[in-house]
């Protein structure tokens, strides 16, 4: 591991990606999702330790998409943590008869990543999002589908959690609740891609399960 600074590595698909700058450029190079949330929230209260925060999340990407460049955006970073967020675009193929959802390959692939991650980055803090969604725009056309289907990834997150001791971050739960404050289009606009407000509430969910491992880890300079 990087023997200066702890490194958080945030992985996933638009959700995580959030417009992120492909360059150095400070002013960008986080976007503007949950994970520029979580390294506001985290690098100012922790600024003593030295932490590191990156963001490789690629709109559009499927877990298979993720284990194709995982040597390039996880293992060349040599992240300390490892936060990954995806299963929705899995989803999505699915649901829209499309030829890469012929074989569903999200478990399989998802296994298959994480294995290599323990192999070659054995000390690193694995973390697990919970895939979601809420009733509105496009799933809401099909919805005791999409239901069933996210249902079964969020399952399966949860027990490779298990299965590789991860952290398991919940969400799906805290957006059902959250539309008991406002309508499901404030929190998730469109069904899949959280507004502002989504996003904060996956940063606070991120934050309050997993930053109690950060902070422990994360060796002050």
């Amino acid at each position: 591991m990087n023997a200066t600074r702890y490194t958080v590595l945030f992985q996933g698909d638009s959700i995580t990606d959030g417009g992120r700058g492909r360059s150095e450029d400070l002013n960008h190079i986080l976007g503007h999702s949950y994970p520029y949330l979580v390294a506001s929230r985290l690098g100012a209260d922790l600024a003593e330790r030295g932490l590191h925060f990156v963001n490789r999340g690629i709109s559009g990407n499927r877990l298979s998409d993720l284990y194709a460049r995982w040597n390039e955006d996880a293992f060349a970073v040599r992240p300390d943590l490892i936060s990954i967020l995806a299963g929705v675009n899995d989803v999505w193929f699915r649901m829209h008869g499309q030829s890469g959802g012929v074989t569903d390959r999200f478990e399989r692939t998802y296994r298959h990543l994480l294995e290599e991650t323990r192999e070659v980055l054995p000390n690193a803090r694995l973390v697990l999002c919970e895939p979601f969604l809420l009733k509105v725009g496009g799933p809401a056309e099909r919805w005791e589908e999409w239901q069933t289907a996210i249902a079964d990834y969020q399952a399966k997150v949860r027990e490779l959690a298990l299965q590789f001791g991860a952290i398991f971050v919940p969400l799906q739960e805290a957006f059902d609740r959250a539309t008991g404050r406002a309508p499901a289009e404030y929190w998730i606009w469109d069904g899949v891609h959280p507004t502002a407000a989504g996003h904060q509430l996956i940063a606070d969910q991120w934050l309050a399960i997993v930053r109690k491992d950060v902070t422990e880890l994360c060796p002050i300079d």
